[in-house]
């Protein structure tokens, strides 16, 4: 198909003896005209951009549209714009089929400029790329409701036949190399054209029942994992690994003895604010399948997970890139992996704003937890909203393998502070942090509620 658009801007480019550029209707480069010309103008900023970014600016994108080339039905003329970077004249050919704009050619315009022959003879030759990027856009189409349909399927039958479907809309490229991206949440209507972006083989859009930052994907099972699940319970009465005196802390390796007894926090001592937690709420995923050359090059798919982040409506979206798969079979386990992945970009921004599955370490797993870990008995007191500190504390902590000094030297606290906040700790959760599995326990936990 490509060699079909190239083939077309050759022909136009020597129908009118100026290099030609095509572009879809988002400005996204399809094929540009050789320039063999001594004219160095020829090489202007603009079309040297397109050609190297495969994309315009904002500010050219809409000095161009502005002149009305997306209602047009024949040639444009636009003058330069030198404040929008656009030094040359053009002439802009709409390509449309059946009336609605599809892309557009772009000729740099220049006297004595082509011909109204001349012209005529290329909106014909347009009429045709017209006729190519309705075929690719109805077939863009029909993968990417074959694409979702693999991604809800149950598994069984179900799922097979999807894959089978879209196994052979993809034809060849179908055993290849490929990724799967998640950007969520994603607030758009409608997905972007996969043509607009480089290595992509089909996008679409995905509901999930509970939203993205609260809400889980359905693995083919049945089952749901991650948040969004139904509850489930805890870990037993949630008191650790052995019995525990509420009423009490107990001692904590490293820590003098005396630091069991309960006493008041120092005044004026430096607590920095709890980290801001992210509130459940239901939304729309968008999904990607991107080719790739190599297991290790994996630059068109966070290309495409960081343009189609940062054009998201509403707040900041995140995104997740699934380890690479040769093949379409286990599509699903990759949009799982996509999905943990952006979640845990946005639970944890040193993963992000666009996160692989490869890097997320502990929350590959705990993605996959219950809906709601507060619902551990061992957790749910600590974790409501009037101990965000202490939560921190024990955070921190923790992330340091519960060295003492390292977590007051991060808190910027004294160490008799946080003694005394992990004490409460254990007073809230029953849990001896003496005891490693009371350590993950808590550990997990609390990462978890970042879900």
């Amino acid at each position: 198909m490509k060699g079909d658009y190239q083939d077309l801007v050759d022909e136009l480019s020597a129908l009118l003896s100026v290099p030609a550029t095509l572009e879809n209707r988002d400005f996204g480069l399809i094929a540009f005209g050789a320039h063999d010309s001594d004219d160095a103008s020829a090489m202007d900023p603009v079309r040297t951009r397109s050609i190297l970014t495969r994309k315009s600016t904002p500010a050219v994108r809409a000095w161009f549209e502005g002149f009305g080339i997306a209602r047009a039905t024949g040639p444009v003329r636009i003058p330069a714009a030198p404040e929008a970077g656009v030094f040359r004249d053009r002439i802009c050919l709409p390509v449309r089929h059946r009336r609605i704009v599809l892309g557009y050619v772009w000729l740099l315009d220049a006297e004595p400029g082509p011909t109204q022959a001349q012209l005529a003879a290329a909106m014909e030759v347009t009429a045709r790329i017209g006729t190519l990027l309705a075929d690719e856009e109805r077939a863009g189409a029909d993968l990417s409701r074959e694409f979702r349909a693999v991604l809800t399927a149950e598994r069984g039958w179900q799922y097979d036949m999807a894959v089978a479907a879209l196994r052979s809309a993809l034809g060849a490229d179908a055993e290849g190399l490929h990724t799967v991206v998640c950007v969520t949440p994603w607030q758009q209507d409608d997905a972007p054209s996969a043509r607009s972006l480089p290595g992509v083989a089909a996008l679409c859009t995905v509901e999930w029942g509970a939203g993205p930052a609260a809400g889980g994907a359905e693995d083919r099972t049945g089952a749901t994992v991650g948040p969004g699940a139904d509850d489930r319970p805890g870990r037993g009465s949630g008191s650790g690994s052995g019995t525990h005196d509420r009423a009490g802390a107990t001692a904590l390796a490293g820590a003098p003895a005396a630091r069991s007894a309960r006493r008041p926090e120092p005044v004026g001592a430096d607590v920095p604010a709890a980290p801001r937690r992210d509130a459940a709420r239901g939304g729309t995923a968008l999904a990607i399948l991107v080719r790739l050359r190599s297991a290790d090059a994996f630059s068109p798919a966070l290309t495409a997970a960081d343009r189609l982040r940062t054009s998201a409506s509403g707040e900041a979206a995140t995104a997740g890139v699934a380890a690479p798969r040769r093949g379409l079979a286990d599509l699903n386990t990759a949009w799982l992996e996509a999905t943990s992945a952006a979640r845990a970009a946005r639970a944890q921004t040193r993963l992000g704003p666009v996160a692989q599955w490869s890097d997320i370490g502990p929350y590959r797993m705990l993605a996959a937890l219950p809906a709601n870990p507060a619902h551990d008995p061992a957790v749910r007191e600590l974790l409501a909203p009037s101990h965000a500190e202490l939560v921190r504390t024990a955070e921190v902590f923790l992330d340091h393998a519960g060295q003492a000094g390292r977590t007051a030297a991060a808190l910027g606290i004294h160490r008799q502070t946080l003694y005394y906040r992990l004490s409460r700790v254990e007073q809230l959760t029953g849990l001896d942090l003496d005891v490693g599995e009371d350590r993950l326990l808590l550990h997990m936990a609390l990462k978890a509620s970042r879900l």
